[in-house]
């Protein structure tokens, strides 16, 4: 995750005030609008967007976290050239697109079944997630949602067609052991599964499907494109009690377990 970067320090805020008038006018604010929720004059926006004022760190940091940026982006990233209700997300190595409403809220973009395949050469392409269908759920805390429609019962009691709504996990190493999360990989395409995380060991993940009749098995970090850890569900369904899951997440645990012990033995084996 990257650091807030001290200004005094980093190199001239060429974009600073074009970005701050494009966000400004993305977010359909005007100079008096803006200023109020900066708790700042209106004037002394005027300066910022003008060039004849930089604003304080302090300033910077609340500004970003208006627009829902980095502080990196705000003043070394240049904002004007992306469309209104568009944003990007620079998170590690990958770029997260994401679209917003009039207010400027993130909306939650669905990916459904029939545009998975599409989705693992488009994900990171602006013009491809704008065409995604998309809405608000304001129960959900800030943060980078996006859903996924099931196909499949390895999952059950979720039952194929039910869409699950992930929050972007922005590092791998965040991945907590035995929590449900959507991958999208190379190898996979989008899988939802309980998730082991063996990247300190191994450099593997465990995906486990609550369905026993469905093996586990691993998958390299390299291979993975995105991870959303799952928040929420939206159903018409309602689960059977039948098919309810008949295994813990401890007995699931302890499969894995059992997996990789056999794995490090085999790789004993042959050295």
């Amino acid at each position: 995750m990257r650091n807030d970067i001290n200004p005094s320090t980093h190199q001239p805020m060429t974009n600073l005030n074009e970005n701050l008038r494009s966000l400004r006018k993305q977010m359909k604010l005007t100079q008096d609008q803006f200023a109020a929720k900066l708790d700042i004059k209106r004037s002394l926006l005027g300066a910022y967007e003008e060039g004849r004022a930089e604003p304080k760190l302090e300033l910077l940091q609340k500004i970003a976290g208006l627009c829902h940026i980095s502080v990196d982006d705000l003043i070394s990233r240049d904002l004007t050239k992306e469309s209104p209700g568009e944003k990007k997300h620079i998170m590690g190595k990958e770029v997260v697109v994401v679209t917003q409403d009039l207010n400027g809220r993130d909306n939650i973009e669905l990916v459904p079944v029939k545009a998975a395949a599409g989705y693992l050469n488009g994900f990171a392409d602006a013009e491809y997630v704008k065409e995604l269908s998309r809405f608000q759920l304001p129960m959900l805390k800030q943060g980078t949602y996006r859903a996924f429609e099931i196909s499949g019962d390895s999952m059950l009691p979720i039952l194929p067609g039910t869409i699950v709504i992930g929050e972007h996990v922005e590092n791998l190493k965040h991945i907590k052991s035995g929590k449900t999360y959507v991958l999208v990989s190379q190898r996979e395409g989008i899988v939802y599964k309980r998730v082991f995380n063996y990247l300190d060991d191994t450099g593997k993940l465990f995906l486990v499907s609550d369905n026993r009749h469905y093996a586990p098995y691993q998958i390299d970090a390299s291979d993975v494109l995105e991870v959303w850890a799952a928040k929420a569900y939206i159903s018409v369904q309602f689960p059977d009690v039948d098919s309810k899951s008949d295994v813990s997440v401890e007995q699931l645990a302890s499969v894995v377990l059992d997996l990789q012990k056999d794995i490090m033995s085999l790789k004993g084996k042959k050295t």
